[in-house]
């Protein structure tokens, strides 16, 4: 009988003691702090010297300015005190971009009414991409010049940007849909012009994660 007193008594210590240890864990949990990684804080390694000379401080997307779907310049200067997701395209991509495209609308939908998030997608081929072009690509995935901007400029700034600037591999197909090359990386960019994150738009998950990360990045410690 001793023994089944201790035993019963201990059941009961460890059942008073739950409370206690959830409150100590979600104490815990809410002092900790979700940090984003900062990207090339010492610069841009550039082996083949095809990007424009670089010191080793850190790296800011650089300035540049493409028309939208509606005819308009929209570029680095928009991108100032706002957090950018930013990703590269071409609208008769055959391969990845429509996927990217579907979940990029997700995106949209979810800091649709976050005025401090916008969405830039820039074409890689751009002598295709017409505003014109861009505009019923744009109405088909419900994106708002403004808020979700399809981009076109000339083509040595496309490629020198998305290779020297977000620092993704990108090869010119010339004209050939299937000849193209580009990465299916989703760039998260804060206000700052600081690269924060990259995240396959392919991937359900990862576009989940840029989500979340993106939220981290409004209200979080920058």
């Amino acid at each position: 009988m001793r023994g089944l007193r201790i035993l019963q008594g201990m059941v009961l210590v460890c059942i008073l003691l739950i409370p206690v240890l959830i409150f100590m864990f979600l104490k815990s949990f809410g002092t900790n702090e979700y940090d984003l990684p900062v990207y090339f804080e010492k610069g841009v390694d550039n082996p083949f010297q095809e990007c424009p000379s670089s010191d080793t401080t850190q790296h800011y997307i650089p300035d540049f300015a493409f028309e939208n779907q509606e005819g308009q310049l929209v570029g680095s200067d928009e991108m100032k005190g706002k957090v950018t997701i930013v990703d590269f395209f071409f609208t008769s991509c055959p391969s990845i971009c429509p996927v990217m495209s579907k979940e990029m609308e997700r995106v949209n939908d979810m800091f649709r009414d976050e005025e401090r998030v916008q969405i830039l997608s820039i074409s890689i081929d751009p002598e295709y991409d017409t505003p014109e072009i861009l505009k019923e690509y744009a109405d088909e995935h419900g994106a708002d010049a403004g808020k979700w901007d399809f981009l076109s400029g000339g083509k040595a700034e496309t490629y020198e940007l998305a290779r020297c600037g977000f620092v993704l591999p990108t090869i010119d197909g010339m004209g050939v849909p299937d000849d193209f090359i580009h990465s299916d990386k989703f760039i998260l960019v804060d206000e700052l012009g600081r690269i924060r994150g990259y995240y396959s738009g392919t991937n359900r998950e990862d576009v989940d994660l840029l989500m979340l990360e993106t939220k981290v990045l409004l209200h979080g410690k920058k």
